[in-house]
């Protein structure tokens, strides 16, 4: 299965940014109104410019307390961003956040626009989708449907 089938299956709707400048409490904030374990973090809601997780924010807030609430997302989020297309397999994205043990995977066209975001959850969703496909299809030839 492809990335592109991935985010067909996925509800419609716009891909969930925030600016750099903005604080890490707005970000907090943004997580828990919409129910979402990161946010992309991007000037102009197309090109991202990095990632920032509840993860990011939990482990800063443990090392460095309340006071983490009114920095730059920029001095939190995760810079060195990994992205994937639209043409790539499910089962190379679910190995490369497995590996990089991250969650979440911004989809970014050969412009390095996004085009959608990924998680390791619509992934498994996804592969699971397509295994029952696959077993539904043998139990037919076995049985002659």
């Amino acid at each position: 299965m492809l990335v592109t089938q991935i985010l067909s299956m996925k509800p419609s709707g716009d891909i969930i940014t925030v600016a750099p400048d903005a604080s890490v409490a707005d970000a907090a904030r943004l997580l828990s109104e919409k129910r979402i374990g990161a946010v992309v973090v991007s000037e102009d809601g197309r090109i991202p410019l990095g990632i920032l997780s509840e993860r990011d924010i939990v482990r800063e807030l443990g090392r460095r307390g309340a006071a983490v609430l009114t920095l730059p997302i920029s001095e939190l989020m995760t810079r060195k961003l990994i992205t994937c297309t639209t043409g790539e397999d499910a089962l190379v994205i679910l190995d490369r956040m497995t590996q990089g043990r991250f969650r979440h995977l911004p989809v970014v066209n050969d412009e390095g626009e996004m085009v959608g975001l990924v998680s390791i959850g619509d992934t498994v969703s996804a592969r699971l989708k397509e295994l029952a496909a696959e077993k539904e299809a043998l139990t037919g030839m076995i049985m002659g449907n």
